[in-house]
Protein backbone atom coordinates (compact mmCIF):
# COMPACT_ATOMS: atom_id res chain seq x y z
CA UNK A 1 0.00 0.00 0.00
CA UNK A 2 2.86 2.35 0.84
CA UNK A 3 4.48 1.59 -2.54
CA UNK A 4 1.26 2.59 -4.34
CA UNK A 5 1.10 5.86 -2.39
CA UNK A 6 4.73 6.58 -3.27
CA UNK A 7 4.05 5.93 -6.98
CA UNK A 8 1.03 8.26 -6.92
CA UNK A 9 3.07 10.97 -5.19
CA UNK A 10 5.88 10.51 -7.72
CA UNK A 11 3.51 10.79 -10.68
CA UNK A 12 1.89 13.85 -9.09
CA UNK A 13 5.29 15.53 -8.79
CA UNK A 14 6.14 14.62 -12.38
CA UNK A 15 2.90 16.19 -13.58
CA UNK A 16 3.56 19.40 -11.65
CA UNK A 17 7.15 19.50 -12.90
CA UNK A 18 6.03 19.00 -16.47
CA UNK A 19 3.42 21.75 -16.16
CA UNK A 20 5.93 24.25 -14.78
CA UNK A 21 8.47 23.32 -17.47
CA UNK A 22 5.89 23.86 -20.21
CA UNK A 23 4.92 27.24 -18.77
CA UNK A 24 8.57 28.35 -18.66
CA UNK A 25 9.10 27.08 -22.22
CA UNK A 26 6.01 29.00 -23.32
CA UNK A 27 7.37 32.25 -21.87
CA UNK A 28 10.81 31.66 -23.42
CA UNK A 29 9.49 30.93 -26.90
CA UNK A 30 7.02 33.82 -26.71
CA UNK A 31 9.99 36.15 -26.26
CA UNK A 32 11.90 34.32 -28.98
CA UNK A 33 8.95 34.59 -31.35
CA UNK A 34 8.96 38.36 -30.91
CA UNK A 35 12.48 38.46 -32.38
CA UNK A 36 12.12 36.02 -35.28
CA UNK A 37 11.17 37.44 -38.65
CA UNK A 38 12.45 38.88 -41.88
CA UNK A 39 14.15 41.76 -40.04
CA UNK A 40 15.55 39.59 -37.25
CA UNK A 41 16.10 40.81 -33.68
CA UNK A 42 16.81 44.33 -34.88
CA UNK A 43 13.11 45.16 -34.69
CA UNK A 44 13.06 44.21 -31.00
CA UNK A 45 16.07 46.38 -30.24
CA UNK A 46 14.58 49.34 -32.11
CA UNK A 47 10.99 48.84 -30.94
CA UNK A 48 11.18 51.36 -28.07
CA UNK A 49 12.18 54.29 -30.26
CA UNK A 50 11.13 53.25 -33.78
CA UNK A 51 7.35 53.23 -34.48
CA UNK A 52 7.78 50.95 -37.50
CA UNK A 53 9.77 48.40 -35.49
CA UNK A 54 7.23 48.59 -32.66
CA UNK A 55 4.41 47.89 -35.10
CA UNK A 56 6.27 44.85 -36.46
CA UNK A 57 6.80 43.42 -32.99
CA UNK A 58 3.47 44.36 -31.40
CA UNK A 59 1.03 44.01 -34.31
CA UNK A 60 2.59 41.10 -36.22
CA UNK A 61 5.06 38.95 -34.29
CA UNK A 62 3.56 38.88 -30.81
CA UNK A 63 -0.06 38.13 -31.82
CA UNK A 64 1.21 35.52 -34.27
CA UNK A 65 3.33 33.79 -31.63
CA UNK A 66 0.61 33.99 -28.99
CA UNK A 67 -1.93 32.81 -31.57
CA UNK A 68 0.22 29.76 -32.29
CA UNK A 69 0.30 29.04 -28.54
CA UNK A 70 -3.48 29.34 -28.22
CA UNK A 71 -4.25 27.28 -31.34
CA UNK A 72 -1.84 24.58 -30.19
CA UNK A 73 -3.49 24.56 -26.76
CA UNK A 74 -6.92 24.12 -28.35
CA UNK A 75 -5.65 21.23 -30.49
CA UNK A 76 -3.86 19.60 -27.56
CA UNK A 77 -7.03 19.85 -25.47
CA UNK A 78 -9.13 18.44 -28.31
CA UNK A 79 -6.66 15.59 -28.79
CA UNK A 80 -6.82 14.60 -25.12
CA UNK A 81 -10.62 14.70 -25.18
CA UNK A 82 -10.81 12.69 -28.43
CA UNK A 83 -8.44 9.98 -27.22
CA UNK A 84 -10.31 9.65 -23.94
CA UNK A 85 -13.75 9.77 -25.54
CA UNK A 86 -12.99 7.13 -28.16
CA UNK A 87 -10.61 5.17 -25.91
CA UNK A 88 -8.12 5.17 -28.76
CA UNK A 89 -4.58 6.59 -28.47
CA UNK A 90 -4.58 7.26 -32.23
CA UNK A 91 -7.69 9.48 -32.14
CA UNK A 92 -7.06 13.07 -33.20
CA UNK A 93 -9.17 16.27 -33.07
CA UNK A 94 -10.21 15.95 -36.73
CA UNK A 95 -11.87 12.57 -36.20
CA UNK A 96 -15.44 13.91 -36.40
CA UNK A 97 -14.92 15.43 -39.85
CA UNK A 98 -14.27 18.98 -38.67
CA UNK A 99 -11.12 19.42 -40.79
CA UNK A 100 -12.85 18.39 -44.01
CA UNK A 101 -15.86 20.52 -43.15
CA UNK A 102 -13.67 23.56 -42.54
CA UNK A 103 -11.83 22.99 -45.82
CA UNK A 104 -15.13 22.73 -47.69
CA UNK A 105 -16.41 25.90 -46.02
CA UNK A 106 -13.34 27.85 -47.11
CA UNK A 107 -13.47 26.39 -50.63
CA UNK A 108 -17.14 27.32 -51.05
CA UNK A 109 -16.53 30.82 -49.68
CA UNK A 110 -13.64 31.38 -52.09
CA UNK A 111 -15.68 30.00 -54.98
CA UNK A 112 -18.49 32.46 -54.21
CA UNK A 113 -16.24 35.50 -54.40
CA UNK A 114 -17.28 37.61 -57.38
CA UNK A 115 -20.41 35.58 -58.13
CA UNK A 116 -22.81 38.30 -57.07
CA UNK A 117 -22.89 41.48 -54.95
CA UNK A 118 -25.05 39.64 -52.42
CA UNK A 119 -22.50 36.88 -52.13
CA UNK A 120 -19.73 39.45 -51.68
CA UNK A 121 -21.58 41.25 -48.87
CA UNK A 122 -22.34 37.96 -47.17
CA UNK A 123 -18.73 36.82 -47.39
CA UNK A 124 -17.36 40.10 -46.09
CA UNK A 125 -19.52 39.73 -42.99
CA UNK A 126 -18.73 36.06 -42.46
CA UNK A 127 -15.07 36.03 -43.50
CA UNK A 128 -12.97 33.00 -44.39
CA UNK A 129 -12.38 32.17 -40.73
CA UNK A 130 -16.13 32.29 -40.14
CA UNK A 131 -16.71 30.06 -43.17
CA UNK A 132 -14.15 27.59 -41.87
CA UNK A 133 -15.77 27.53 -38.42
CA UNK A 134 -19.28 27.11 -39.86
CA UNK A 135 -18.01 24.29 -42.09
CA UNK A 136 -16.35 22.52 -39.16
CA UNK A 137 -19.45 22.76 -36.96
CA UNK A 138 -21.72 21.64 -39.83
CA UNK A 139 -19.51 18.59 -40.39
CA UNK A 140 -19.71 17.62 -36.72
CA UNK A 141 -23.50 18.05 -36.75
CA UNK A 142 -23.69 15.87 -39.84
CA UNK A 143 -21.59 13.25 -38.07
CA UNK A 144 -23.92 13.31 -35.08
CA UNK A 145 -26.92 13.01 -37.40
CA UNK A 146 -25.49 9.97 -39.17
CA UNK A 147 -24.46 8.39 -35.86
CA UNK A 148 -27.93 9.07 -34.42
CA UNK A 149 -26.50 10.85 -31.41
CA UNK A 150 -23.59 10.03 -29.14
CA UNK A 151 -24.87 6.85 -27.53
CA UNK A 152 -22.60 4.52 -29.53
CA UNK A 153 -18.93 5.46 -29.65
CA UNK A 154 -18.07 3.11 -32.52
CA UNK A 155 -20.93 4.41 -34.66
CA UNK A 156 -19.84 7.98 -33.94
CA UNK A 157 -16.29 7.14 -34.94
CA UNK A 158 -17.33 5.50 -38.21
CA UNK A 159 -19.70 8.35 -39.04
CA UNK A 160 -16.88 10.85 -38.49
CA UNK A 161 -14.58 8.96 -40.84
CA UNK A 162 -17.27 8.79 -43.54
CA UNK A 163 -18.14 12.48 -43.24
CA UNK A 164 -14.46 13.40 -43.41
CA UNK A 165 -13.88 11.39 -46.58
CA UNK A 166 -17.04 12.63 -48.35
CA UNK A 167 -16.56 16.31 -47.47
CA UNK A 168 -12.88 16.06 -48.39
CA UNK A 169 -13.87 14.73 -51.80
CA UNK A 170 -16.42 17.54 -52.28
CA UNK A 171 -13.77 20.10 -51.32
CA UNK A 172 -11.33 18.61 -53.84
CA UNK A 173 -14.05 18.64 -56.52
CA UNK A 174 -14.77 22.31 -55.76
CA UNK A 175 -11.10 23.17 -56.28
CA UNK A 176 -11.04 21.13 -59.47
CA UNK A 177 -14.04 23.01 -60.86
CA UNK A 178 -12.70 26.38 -59.66
CA UNK A 179 -8.92 26.19 -60.17
CA UNK A 180 -8.55 29.90 -59.39
CA UNK A 181 -9.07 29.21 -55.68
CA UNK A 182 -6.28 26.61 -55.38
CA UNK A 183 -3.58 29.11 -54.49
CA UNK A 184 -5.75 30.73 -51.82
CA UNK A 185 -6.68 27.28 -50.44
CA UNK A 186 -3.03 26.31 -50.19
CA UNK A 187 -2.37 28.53 -47.18
CA UNK A 188 -5.36 27.04 -45.35
CA UNK A 189 -4.56 23.41 -46.20
CA UNK A 190 -0.88 23.74 -45.25
CA UNK A 191 -1.61 25.71 -42.07
CA UNK A 192 -0.43 29.20 -41.27
CA UNK A 193 -0.32 31.50 -38.25
CA UNK A 194 0.61 34.51 -40.35
CA UNK A 195 -2.90 35.98 -40.37
CA UNK A 196 -3.55 35.79 -36.62
CA UNK A 197 -4.14 39.15 -34.93
CA UNK A 198 -5.07 40.30 -31.46
CA UNK A 199 -8.79 39.82 -32.14
CA UNK A 200 -8.19 36.19 -33.09
CA UNK A 201 -6.06 35.72 -29.97
CA UNK A 202 -8.86 37.08 -27.76
CA UNK A 203 -11.39 34.77 -29.40
CA UNK A 204 -9.17 31.69 -29.05
CA UNK A 205 -8.34 32.57 -25.44
CA UNK A 206 -12.03 32.82 -24.52
CA UNK A 207 -12.86 29.51 -26.22
CA UNK A 208 -9.83 27.81 -24.65
CA UNK A 209 -10.80 28.93 -21.16
CA UNK A 210 -14.38 27.73 -21.58
CA UNK A 211 -13.33 24.39 -23.11
CA UNK A 212 -10.70 23.69 -20.45
CA UNK A 213 -13.17 24.38 -17.64
CA UNK A 214 -15.90 22.17 -19.13
CA UNK A 215 -13.50 19.37 -20.07
CA UNK A 216 -11.90 19.43 -16.63
CA UNK A 217 -15.34 19.24 -14.97
CA UNK A 218 -16.16 16.20 -17.14
CA UNK A 219 -12.76 14.54 -16.75
CA UNK A 220 -14.16 11.93 -14.35
CA UNK A 221 -16.35 10.71 -17.21
CA UNK A 222 -13.20 10.11 -19.29
CA UNK A 223 -11.63 8.32 -16.33
CA UNK A 224 -14.71 6.12 -16.13
CA UNK A 225 -14.71 5.44 -19.88
CA UNK A 226 -11.08 4.34 -19.64
CA UNK A 227 -12.33 1.43 -17.51
CA UNK A 228 -15.01 0.53 -20.07
CA UNK A 229 -18.55 1.75 -20.70
CA UNK A 230 -20.09 -0.96 -18.49
CA UNK A 231 -17.88 0.08 -15.57
CA UNK A 232 -18.60 3.75 -16.19
CA UNK A 233 -22.36 3.09 -16.15
CA UNK A 234 -22.03 1.04 -12.98
CA UNK A 235 -20.41 4.06 -11.33
CA UNK A 236 -23.60 6.01 -11.98
CA UNK A 237 -22.16 8.34 -14.62
CA UNK A 238 -24.74 9.82 -17.04
CA UNK A 239 -22.66 8.87 -20.07
CA UNK A 240 -24.98 10.10 -22.87
CA UNK A 241 -25.13 13.65 -21.50
CA UNK A 242 -21.44 13.73 -20.61
CA UNK A 243 -20.43 12.30 -23.98
CA UNK A 244 -22.55 14.93 -25.76
CA UNK A 245 -20.88 17.72 -23.74
CA UNK A 246 -17.43 16.34 -24.54
CA UNK A 247 -18.28 16.20 -28.25
CA UNK A 248 -19.30 19.87 -28.05
CA UNK A 249 -15.96 20.72 -26.41
CA UNK A 250 -14.09 18.72 -29.05
CA UNK A 251 -15.95 20.38 -31.92
CA UNK A 252 -15.68 23.92 -30.50
CA UNK A 253 -11.96 23.68 -29.71
CA UNK A 254 -11.07 22.10 -33.05
CA UNK A 255 -13.30 24.38 -35.11
CA UNK A 256 -11.91 27.53 -33.48
CA UNK A 257 -8.28 26.48 -33.98
CA UNK A 258 -8.80 25.38 -37.59
CA UNK A 259 -10.73 28.54 -38.46
CA UNK A 260 -7.85 30.74 -37.31
CA UNK A 261 -4.76 28.78 -38.42
CA UNK A 262 -5.90 26.25 -41.04
CA UNK A 263 -5.13 22.55 -40.89
CA UNK A 264 -2.30 21.87 -38.43
CA UNK A 265 -1.38 18.19 -38.43
CA UNK A 266 -0.22 15.94 -35.55
CA UNK A 267 -0.27 18.53 -32.74
CA UNK A 268 -3.52 17.23 -31.26
CA UNK A 269 -2.40 13.64 -31.75
CA UNK A 270 1.14 13.94 -30.38
CA UNK A 271 0.53 16.26 -27.39
CA UNK A 272 -1.32 13.73 -25.16
CA UNK A 273 1.24 11.04 -26.08
CA UNK A 274 4.12 13.26 -25.00
CA UNK A 275 2.40 14.02 -21.69
CA UNK A 276 1.70 10.35 -20.97
CA UNK A 277 5.30 9.45 -21.80
CA UNK A 278 6.42 11.68 -18.92
CA UNK A 279 3.69 11.20 -16.30
CA UNK A 280 0.81 8.78 -15.87
CA UNK A 281 -2.04 10.91 -14.62
CA UNK A 282 -5.81 11.26 -14.56
CA UNK A 283 -7.69 12.92 -17.39
CA UNK A 284 -8.19 16.07 -15.31
CA UNK A 285 -4.45 16.78 -15.27
CA UNK A 286 -3.97 15.28 -18.73
CA UNK A 287 -6.37 17.82 -20.26
CA UNK A 288 -4.42 20.76 -18.80
CA UNK A 289 -0.98 19.29 -19.55
CA UNK A 290 -1.94 18.27 -23.10
CA UNK A 291 -3.17 21.82 -23.72
CA UNK A 292 0.17 23.22 -22.54
CA UNK A 293 2.11 20.62 -24.54
CA UNK A 294 0.16 21.35 -27.72
CA UNK A 295 0.68 25.08 -27.16
CA UNK A 296 4.45 24.69 -26.84
CA UNK A 297 4.64 22.31 -29.82
CA UNK A 298 2.87 24.68 -32.19
CA UNK A 299 4.71 27.73 -30.86
CA UNK A 300 8.07 26.00 -31.40
CA UNK A 301 7.00 24.89 -34.87
CA UNK A 302 5.91 28.43 -35.73
CA UNK A 303 9.25 29.91 -34.60
CA UNK A 304 11.17 27.26 -36.56
CA UNK A 305 9.00 27.84 -39.64
CA UNK A 306 9.99 31.52 -39.60
CA UNK A 307 13.65 30.96 -38.72
CA UNK A 308 14.88 27.96 -40.77
CA UNK A 309 14.86 29.60 -44.22
CA UNK A 310 14.50 33.27 -43.18
CA UNK A 311 13.56 35.71 -44.65
CA UNK A 312 11.20 33.19 -46.27
CA UNK A 313 9.19 30.79 -44.12
CA UNK A 314 7.89 27.25 -44.20
CA UNK A 315 4.18 26.36 -43.83
CA UNK A 316 3.83 25.52 -40.16
CA UNK A 317 1.43 22.65 -40.92
CA UNK A 318 4.08 20.96 -43.05
CA UNK A 319 6.64 21.32 -40.27
CA UNK A 320 4.33 19.86 -37.61
CA UNK A 321 3.46 16.96 -39.94
CA UNK A 322 7.15 16.13 -40.48
CA UNK A 323 8.11 16.46 -36.81
CA UNK A 324 4.95 14.80 -35.48
CA UNK A 325 5.06 11.97 -38.00
CA UNK A 326 8.72 11.31 -37.21
CA UNK A 327 7.96 11.21 -33.49
CA UNK A 328 5.07 8.76 -33.92
CA UNK A 329 7.17 6.51 -36.18
CA UNK A 330 9.92 6.49 -33.54
CA UNK A 331 7.34 5.77 -30.84
CA UNK A 332 5.88 2.87 -32.83
CA UNK A 333 9.36 1.45 -33.39
CA UNK A 334 10.23 1.69 -29.70
CA UNK A 335 6.94 0.20 -28.52
CA UNK A 336 7.17 -2.61 -31.11
CA UNK A 337 10.62 -3.46 -29.81
CA UNK A 338 9.18 -3.60 -26.29
CA UNK A 339 6.28 -5.79 -27.44
CA UNK A 340 3.53 -3.27 -26.67
CA UNK A 341 1.28 -0.95 -28.66
CA UNK A 342 0.68 2.77 -28.75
Amino acid sequence: MMRIDQDITHQHRLAWGLGMSLLLASAAFLLMGAGVGSTGFESVLKAWHDPAAWQIVWDIRLPRTLGAWLAGALLGLAGAVAQGLFRNPLADPYLLGSASGASLGVAIALALFGVSPFAMQWLVRLGLTGAAFVGAVAAVLLTLLLAKGVQHTLRLLLAGVIVGVVLGAVSALTMLLMPDIMQAMQAFLLGSTGFVGWTSCALMAAVLLACVVVAWMLSHALDGLALGEATALSLGLPLPAMRAALVVVLALATGTAVAQTGLIAFVGLAAPHLVRSVAKTTHGRLIVLASLMGAVLLMVADVLARWLIAPQELPVGVLTAVLGGSYLLWLMHRRTGQGSSL
